[in-house]
């Protein structure tokens, strides 16, 4: 921040040329006094396990953190013999870097990144406060615990100290006592008793509470259509000693900002039903119970009774990612954002309910990833609805300043961005499980704290701190003890987030938003490819396609639109595989879920005749009833085969099926190919069609005259036959009269009834294929 870099106690440039000199004429030999170690530490050729690298000092505790005029500093840790031969004649003692506290944060940086010993930027040990050490072969370690008064530092001014442990003694190689490894870190120090006192610096610390997604695209079968979990591991985070438990357990008393993925909320709500995962290989037809439904509800609870009387920051649904949508997002992809940001802002409302108090969510925040901002991320968070951006200092950075400004900087269009300070929001971004990270990350967030309030002690500052968004257990736990530790300080007052994006900004401060080429590479390559948004896009232009014909629309637009949001997330980023995969089993799932509304496949048809109807059938195996669909009826030989009604509205109850019958006429023998499909009433194509095959088996004119004329010629020939037959009856009847027979009393007009004429009906199975209704 246009800080010098040059440390207190630094000699002149007369004398460094002088030390230069007897270095370059040295070099490769034994350094045994103090200006020869300065040499030895500012080679980059010097050796680990040699001169005052010989051993490793590691400070694993300093209590306490910020002393007071009558405590006495405790240092704890271990010492490790490097080299090849044994230490002895060691012991430990403190060291107060010279020239009084530091300056500046620069000063911090350069002394924290120090290695080896150099004897006027170290500064002189405190005598009568010091441990001694047995005996240390090549390769062993020793624990000590090294106590020093306050008393005995010459702590004056109110600022931050270079403070350093180390070890002197012996070796082979050199006989004489003399440095043989040293560790450095700060030492915070506010003196009660100085006549003026500096305005605290106020801090708001975000505490994040984020995840990857963990709903799949495709829900149960059943009637509420649960979701379906593509894992149980979210679980685990929240039971007792879980990363999310934790996070909630370690800020439920600290003064901070909750900044909360709706969709994380979403999700653990759903969990404390009922809930099924998916099996192996992400079998979603084989899913198994979900485990985790007690401690949704435990964990639920905790957070309710933690954030009460705290801001709760609502980031949009899902946590999308700001810088892929801006880089590589296409037309309608701020549509989703906007949706985000409004649906973030219900479910933060309707899941965390009165334990919000009277102060709804605020959802008017945009994060991007690592604050890292350019042109594109700005307009896209203005656009969706942000009208405060949380970007870092890395990113917007400063020129000429030799102090740290206040956070908020407008950036136009009545957008402000609110600038989280690089150096305390990374400081516990690396290992924090080994207890020697830990403490110095602690101490020297303590001690930049207070370096930026004595940069200008009569200016009051309002900072932010915006952490990683998913810290580790021990990450949170050591952000956890700094927050609290600075928080109880006499330099420093927590505040919330509004509060520091409303502050009066610094007009030294830079207000411009650095240019898309100085976005950072590391971060773009995790971005979602630039093929990822027109997928989305097609997705959701089939999905409001297939959402018309739906009488309970929300049954699918809700659960599809949230897997939409959720394939925009940050929790994606380093996972490229998988957010694709997340993204191809929605479209899958759209594509299953139109198909359940299909024609069934017909057989070949055949028509006898000049007309006939054809019957069609529509399956629906949806679980519920669907409207606004035409099924069409098209002749590909519309001369041969003419269908009459060939447009037909369709409704179908949830798991029926219906058939709709459709008039033909037919003007020749013949093979024609009909296509069978399903439009929506605007004409656009719904789902796949089917072909199938009609035989038209037509009666000519000429053949029914044929046939006319050969049932006149019969009718005839039974007429002829009656008359001969009733001659042949009178005849008789009079011999009868001559032979005494019994009259007959048959009507000749009226003969017994004929015979069937048709034979009996077949008891042999259908042939293939359809018979057309005649």
């Amino acid at each position: 921040m246009g800080e010098a870099a040059e440390a207190p106690g630094r000699p002149p440039a007369a004398r460094r040329r002088r030390l230069l000199r007897v270095a370059a004429l040295l070099t490769g030999a034994t350094m045994v006094t103090g200006l020869l170690q300065a040499t030895e530490a500012t080679s980059s050729r010097a050796d680990t396990g040699t001169g005052s690298r010989t051993a490793t000092v590691t400070l694993n505790d300093i209590t306490p953190r910020v002393p007071t005029s009558d405590s006495t500093v405790t240092v704890s840790g271990t010492v490790t013999n490097n080299g090849k031969t044994t230490i002895s004649g060691a012991h430990l003692g403190v060291r107060i870097g010279p020239g009084g506290p530091l300056t500046t944060r620069s000063a911090m940086k350069s002394a924290a990144s120090r290695s080896g010993f150099i004897s006027y930027l170290d500064g002189d040990e405190i005598t009568g406060h010091t441990v001694e050490v047995a005996k240390l072969p090549a390769g062993y370690s020793a624990a000590f615990t090294l106590k020093v008064p306050v008393s005995a530092l010459n702590l004056t001014a109110t600022g931050v100290y270079q403070f350093g442990v180390a070890l002197d003694g012996e070796t082979a190689a050199d006989a004489s006592e003399h440095v043989l490894g040293i560790n450095r870190t700060f030492l915070p120090w506010y003196a009660t008793d100085a006549p003026a006192k500096p305005k605290p610096t106020q801090i708001s610390y975000l505490w994040p509470l984020t995840d990857r997604p963990h709903i799949a695209a495709r829900g149960d079968t059943d009637s509420q259509q649960s979701p379906i979990f593509l894992d149980d591991d979210l679980a685990k985070e929240l039971a007792p000693g879980g990363r999310l438990q934790q996070m909630v357990e370690l800020a439920k008393n600290l003064p901070v900002t909750w900044v909360i993925d709706p969709d994380l909320l979403a999700t653990v709500d759903s969990m404390t039903k009922p809930y099924r995962v998916v099996g192996p290989g992400g079998d979603v037809h084989s899913t198994t119970p979900g485990t985790g439904s007690a401690v949704a509800n435990q964990w639920l609870n905790d957070l309710k009774g933690a954030i009460v009387g705290d801001q709760v920051v609502a980031l949009p649904f899902g946590d999308t990612d700001l810088a892929s949508i801006g880089h590589h997002g296409v037309s309608g992809t701020l549509a989703h954002l906007k949706t985000a940001t409004a649906l973030g802002a219900s479910t933060v409302q309707t899941v965390l309910g009165t334990a919000l108090g009277t102060k709804p969510p605020t959802a008017n925040v945009a994060w991007p990833i690592d604050g890292a901002v350019d042109p594109s991320i700005v307009a896209v968070a203005r656009k969706g609805g942000a009208s405060k951006i949380i970007a870092s200092s890395d990113s917007i950075g400063e020129s000429g300043l030799d102090y740290t400004p206040t956070a908020a900087r407008p950036i136009g269009g009545g957008t402000t961005a609110v600038v989280a300070d690089a150096m305390l929001s990374t400081a516990f971004t690396g290992d924090m499980l080994r207890a020697q990270p830990a403490n110095l990350a602690e101490q020297n967030f303590l001690a930049q704290t207070l370096m930026i309030t004595m940069q200008a002690p009569e200016k009051q500052r309002t900072l932010l701190v915006a952490p990683q968004r998913q810290p580790t257990i021990s990450q949170a736990q050591v952000m956890a003890d700094a927050i609290s530790t600075a928080d109880s300080s006499p330099w420093a007052a927590t505040v919330d987030f509004d509060v520091a994006a409303k502050a009066t900004p610094d007009a030294r401060a830079n207000h411009q938003v650095p240019p898309t080429s100085a976005y950072p590479r590391s971060l773009r390559k995790q971005e979602l490819p630039t093929d990822a948004f027109p997928q989305i896009q097609e997705t959701q232009r089939r999905l409001n396609e297939f959402a018309v014909i739906l009488t309970r629309k929300d049954r699918v637009t809700v659960p599809f639109g949230n897997a939409v949001l959720r394939s925009m997330s940050n929790g994606w980023r380093g996972d490229p595989q998988s957010a694709t995969d997340f993204r191809d089993a929605i479209g899958g799932y759209l594509t299953d879920l139109i198909g359940a509304v299909h024609i069934l496949d017909k057989t070949t048809l055949t028509l006898s005749g000049r007309s006939g109807t054809i019957p069609v059938t529509v399956k629906n195996e949806l679980g519920q009833p669907i409207k606004g669909l035409v099924l069409r009826l098209t002749s590909h030989a519309n001369i041969r085969l003419e269908i009459k009604n060939a447009k037909q509205p369709i409704a179908i109850d949830g798991g029926h099926t219906r058939t709709l019958k459709f008039q033909t006429s037919a003007s020749a023998n013949g093979a024609v190919m009909v296509e069978a499909g399903l439009y929506h009433d605007n004409g656009s194509v719904y789902g796949q069609a089917i072909d199938f095959e009609v035989h038209i088996n037509k009666v000519t004119d000429l053949v029914m005259l044929i046939i006319g004329a050969g049932l006149l010629l019969l009718v005839l020939a039974g007429v002829r036959i009656y008359r001969q037959r009733k001659k042949l009856t009178a005849a008789e009847g009079d011999e009868d009269e001559e032979g005494g027979d019994e009259p007959d009393h048959s009507d000749p007009e009226h003969p017994g009834d004929p015979g069937a004429d048709t034979d009996p009906e077949s008891t042999e199975p259908s042939p293939t294929g359809e018979k057309v209704d005649g």
